[in-house]
């Protein structure tokens, strides 16, 4: 005769056998749900070198850029029954200098300008908001289980959130700069997945998610 704790020791594991299985059937279910994500318009629409304290942490001035810029994308089809919510973020990138020069072996400088959480209707109870827009935000969702409008991005002249600095202090003047919109699908179960850089099965790659190259100006003097 099996004791009271073998059985309840063979009952936990059956349990989590049968959580396991079916967690992968639902984590395996994304890769069934087409993901064809686009972008309409991403540019740049005022780029300013200022210099100063980019933080109020900062201990020196330093040369920083604050880039504005336009996006319009569509990411609905990244929402589907098992996404928890989407992480969405702009860098700006630039080639390094050549060696020598004293800026790093880095081939290229990246660095965030603007990211935002978009949380599926499921997830809104974690949306890191006020009281009152999380309870708009809540009714709004009531009887939804998917809102592809939330994955439609409309951003006009858009302030950046962070500022771009350099280790060397400088950054006027550079050129082949770029802006390029990435995403982040954080699923309820599976894996993390990024934007990926080829098609894989349904899954599409985010195109023209590039802007063209464009120039950090000269300093800009505060008034």
């Amino acid at each position: 005769m099996h004791s009271s704790l073998v059985r309840l020791q063979n009952a936990f594991g059956f349990f989590t056998t049968v959580a396991f299985v079916v967690a992968a059937l639902i984590a395996a279910t994304d890769l069934i749900a087409p993901r064809t994500p686009s972008v309409g318009v991403l540019k740049p629409t005022n780029v300013q070198v200022v210099r100063g304290r980019p933080h109020y942490y900062s201990s020196k001035k330093e040369e920083y850029a604050i880039i504005r810029f336009s996006l319009d994308a569509d990411l609905s089809s990244l929402f589907t029954w098992n996404t928890k919510q989407l992480f969405v973020y702009v860098t700006a990138e630039w080639p390094a200098a050549k060696a020598g020069s004293g800026s790093g072996a880095n081939a290229t400088n990246q660095a965030v300008i603007w990211d935002s959480i978009i949380t599926s209707p499921s997830a809104d109870h974690l949306a890191n908001l006020g009281p009152i827009a999380k309870k708009k935000l809540i009714r709004s969702a009531q009887g939804k289980s998917i809102d592809p409008s939330r994955g439609i991005l409309s951003l006009k002249n858009q302030r950046p959130k962070y500022q771009i600095t350099h280790p060397s202090g400088k950054i006027a003047q550079q050129d082949d700069v770029v802006l390029r919109l990435h995403y982040n699908v954080q699923p309820w179960v599976g894996l993390l997945t990024w934007n990926r850089d080829s098609d894989v099965g349904r899954w599409k790659t985010l195109r023209d998610n590039v802007s063209k190259k464009f120039s950090f100006p000269e300093v800009k003097k505060k008034e």
